[in-house]
């Protein structure tokens, strides 16, 4: 029978769960690709009869890049409604319950499946990064529930499969003088004619050196002629660190595994369902992979136990292992992988055994890949720069070496002058044309940044009028005036230019003082602006409380109308960009 695996994926997890169910659906004799969802033919939907969906939702609620395409041909008012009276389909999704539109890519995509004419085969599944077990308190039994409907559904008996489908057929190459190797550049930045080269001007430190958190300000020129509008994002693939680089190899060459950084590979799909991802699509050394493709400071995925137990002679780490990957050693994963945030490349350190046992080909699928991350762009193109605000991430666990952010860290380290690869790409936020309509905009820390490029647009746009009050309202919020203030010779100037600035300094005073507190201090002249003149709210910083309390601070604002608020975002004049 045939079964069709889609993915919609942005950081990679949708992906290791889509091939997950693919790999298992080998066990039921069952044929049929595993892909990205753009990557499949459109025009092939209406002639297949079972397809699982795994959707991820990223941004404000937005579908992940490699489904947009799909998306938006299935949006068409065109289609019959029983364009898909065929199908029978399975939906995952997942998300995070800290954003207000969870898993919300899943819920549509589900919605217009049905509208289609479709037929579900189970209810939507609905992961959650909050949850203690993550992704997996939902997946795992979502996935069991998936193969027991099958099996009625179609009379279905699993076999047993002693090899667990590894993916990729390796070969080492010799004469490593005479191969084409992939360049170094195309694996920062696989699209070449989105990426563009980016020289670093300035990398400065903008809080006190005895503030706990380093952030920093880069600034960066270009060589080609760029545009970007407020609120849009540069994307970054960093590059694992030297240090991480040399304890990987070390732990190579301490194992006596047949192979080093010079060794050149060239990979092919052992599945013709399994299409080889474009980073192979060239020969290339294992110190490439080591240093511009493997994350080695990624927390393993499940997928990871599953090929370490795959060799492993020793039965206590086989074990061990082995119960990674189940439903009742979730809460083992917890202690040993999530809490202490114990990384790949440690975990590989832990578990010697099995280590020694690995090879090449493993090595390719138990690694995940370097995601791209993305920055709010914090300056105009007026300027001929391109500044963004970073976070250094660094923190302490159990364990004794403090936890790093692998991008944060990375950009931190570059020195004045650096090259590197990015794309700028839009942003969630969707401004209004109209010029003097008022913008609220709250960026607690460096939420910040994309609102600088938000006012220095405006204002420059009504440079010729320097008396016209711009409507711009900005309410930021930092620890302390003196440590972490950003961008505070900026907003001296944005009040000498009639932008209304409201600043919390939580720490400055016995009582704590937030964002939400000035907004609702502020009642009377925001309701003005929201109710009258149809202000747009624009909120950016972290996920976890924040956007909560100033939803709730501008329920106040209008009387506890929570239906407002609730018809403002659906008409986009209450924006969320937030992160975890």
């Amino acid at each position: 029978m045939r079964l069709v695996v889609l993915y919609g994926s942005q950081t990679g997890t949708a992906q290791d769960l889509a091939e997950q169910i693919w790999r298992e659906s080998k066990s039921y004799d069952f044929a049929g690709p595993v892909l990205p969802i753009d990557k499949f033919p459109i025009e092939q939907l209406i002639k297949e009869t079972l397809i699982i969906f795994v959707v991820a939702t990223t941004g404000n609620g937005d579908e992940p890049d490699n489904m947009k395409k799909t998306w938006k041909f299935l949006l068409r008012k065109s289609l019959p409604t029983e364009s898909l009276q065929g199908l029978t389909f399975a939906l995952l999704g997942l998300g995070d319950s800290s954003y207000v539109k969870f898993n919300f890519a899943a819920k549509k995509l589900n919605k217009r499946l049905l509208q289609l004419g479709a037929k579900a085969l189970i209810p939507i599944g609905l992961c959650d990064d909050q949850h203690d077990h993550g992704p997996s308190a939902v997946s795992l039994p979502w996935i069991t529930n998936l193969w027991m409907e099958l099996e009625k559904l179609h009379f279905l008996k699993r076999k047993q499969i002693n090899d667990p489908i590894c993916k990729w057929q390796l070969k080492i190459l010799e004469n490593p003088a005479e191969i084409n190797l992939v360049n170094a550049e195309i694996l920062r930045w696989s699209n070449e004619e989105e990426s563009q080269i980016f020289t670093l001007t300035t990398n400065l430190r903008t809080t006190s050196e005895d503030h706990f958190q380093d952030v920093r300000l880069l600034s960066f020129t270009y060589s080609k002629d760029v545009n970007w509008q407020p609120g849009d994002v540069l994307q970054l693939r960093p590059c694992n660190s030297d240090a991480n680089v040399s304890a990987f190899f070390e732990l190579i060459k301490e194992h006596n595994i047949n192979f080093n950084a010079n060794t050149i590979i060239e990979l092919n799909t052992i599945y013709e369902d399994m299409p080889l991802p474009e980073i192979y699509a060239q020969p290339i050394s294992v110190g490439m992979l080591a240093k511009y493709v493997w994350d080695l400071t990624a927390k393993p995925r499940p997928r990871a136990f599953e090929l370490l137990a795959l060799n492993c002679e020793d039965e206590l780490e086989k074990e061990k292992l082995a119960e990674f990957t189940t439903a009742e050693g979730l809460d083992s994963v917890i202690s040993y992988i999530n809490r202490p945030r114990r990384t790949i490349l440690e975990v590989l350190q832990d578990f010697r055994h099995a280590t020694s046992k690995l090879t090449l080909p493993i090595l390719c699928e138990l690694f995940g890949t370097i995601q791209t991350r993305s920055f709010s762009i914090a300056s105009i193109p007026e300027e001929k720069k391109l500044d963004i605000l970073v976070a250094i991430v660094e923190y302490k666990t159990i364990l004794s070496t403090p936890r790093l952010g692998l991008c944060s860290n990375w950009l931190k380290a570059l020195a004045v002058d650096s090259k590197i690869v990015g794309t700028i790409k839009s942003g969630t936020m969707s401004l209004p044309k109209n010029k003097h309509t008022p913008i609220l905009m709250v960026g607690p820390g460096t939420g910040i940044a994309p609102f600088r490029s938000v006012i220095q647009s405006r204002l420059i746009a009504l440079k010729e009028y320097s008396t016209l009050d711009p409507k711009l309202v900005v309410f930021f919020g930092c620890r302390n005036k003196s440590k972490d203030f950003h961008f505070s010779t900026e907003f001296e100037n944005w009040l000498t230019r009639m932008v209304k600035v409201f600043v919390a300094f939580s720490r400055d005073q016995e009582e704590k003082v937030y964002v939400q507190h000035l907004i609702k201090q502020q009642k009377s002249y925001l309701k003005e602006l929201i109710l009258n003149e149809e202000a747009i709210i624009l909120v950016a910083g972290s996920s976890n409380n924040m956007p909560k309390a100033v939803k709730e601070a501008f329920t106040f604002v209008l009387d506890e109308n929570s239906e407002y608020i609730e018809q403002m975002i659906k008409n986009r004049r209450y924006q969320e960009e937030t992160w975890s």
